[in-house]
């Protein structure tokens, strides 16, 4: 088990980890420390605990933001597989019905070709 030490609102603290997650961790902090810093230098300093609620609740407004864009992309994606699906059955009955006038040519020509070649 992996210990970090971030900073966040100028306030040191040591957290435990999983090895390898380390600069995850402080990644992750780093990005809290951010959103705290901005409340406050907007707001002042009103507590580590509120500060950390407003700073966590815009987290939580984003990541929601977030899951609502990729529900939508799947929901697309979904949408052209079918339209594409859609595409790919109406290309097949295409080429069958191509295939089958150029079949039916096919036998024409051979038929007028076996007239052309009889005595």
């Amino acid at each position: 088990m992996a210990q970090v030490t971030v900073k966040i609102n100028g306030r040191t603290y040591t957290l435990a980890c999983d090895d390898g997650e380390e600069e995850h961790l402080e990644g992750l902090a780093a990005y809290l420390d951010k959103h705290v810093t901005n409340l406050a230098q907007g707001v002042g300093q009103v507590g580590d605990q509120r500060l950390m609620l407003m700073a966590g609740l815009l987290v939580a407004d984003e990541l929601s933001e977030a899951l609502g864009e990729v529900k939508t992309l799947k929901d697309e994606v979904a949408s052209l597989k079918d339209a594409r699906a859609g595409v790919a059955s109406k290309s097949q009955d295409a080429e069958n019905q191509v295939a089958e006038v150029l079949e039916a040519a096919a036998r024409r020509l051979e038929d007028i070709a076996g007239r052309l070649e009889a005595p």
